[in-house]
C-alpha cells in the first residue's frame, strides 16, 4: 500500500470553529451548531450523533467521533466537520497554523 495525498476540493468544505474552554471564545452557539452537523456514517438513516449519544463536540475538550472513540482536543485546535457527510475532523493548532490549512 501507498502514501497518498487528500485535501478538500474547495477552501469552504469544512466547517469547524477553533477550541477554547473559554465560553467568551468558544460560544455556545457555535458548539451546538458543530454537534448538529456530527452525523452516525454507520446508522442508515444518518442521526445527529449528540443525540444518540454516540458522538459530539464537548466544551470539556472531547470530540466523541461517532462509532470510533474520543479524541483529547487541546487549545487552538480545530474542530470541523464535513457540510455533505457529517463527518468530524479534528486539526491540531500547529497543524492548522502550517500553509497547508486555510481558515477564516
Amino acid at each position: 500500500m501507498a502514501t497518498i495525498t487528500i485535501g478538500t476540493a474547495a477552501q469552504t468544505t469544512l466547517i469547524g470553529v477553533a477550541f477554547s474552554q473559554s465560553p467568551t471564545v468558544l460560544l455556545p452557539a457555535d458548539l451546538a451548531t458543530i454537534n448538529q452537523a456530527i452525523l452516525d456514517d454507520q446508522a442508515a438513516a444518518h442521526p445527529v450523533a449528540h443525540y444518540s449519544g454516540i458522538g459530539g463536540f464537548v466544551r470539556e475538550g472531547f470530540l466523541y467521533v461517532p462509532n470510533r472513540g474520543a479524541l483529547e482536543i487541546l487549545p487552538g485546535d480545530y474542530v470541523a466537520y464535513d457540510a455533505a457527510t457529517g463527518w468530524p475532523v479534528l486539526i491540531s493548532a500547529l497543524a492548522a497554523a502550517g500553509a497547508g490549512w486555510v481558515h477564516t
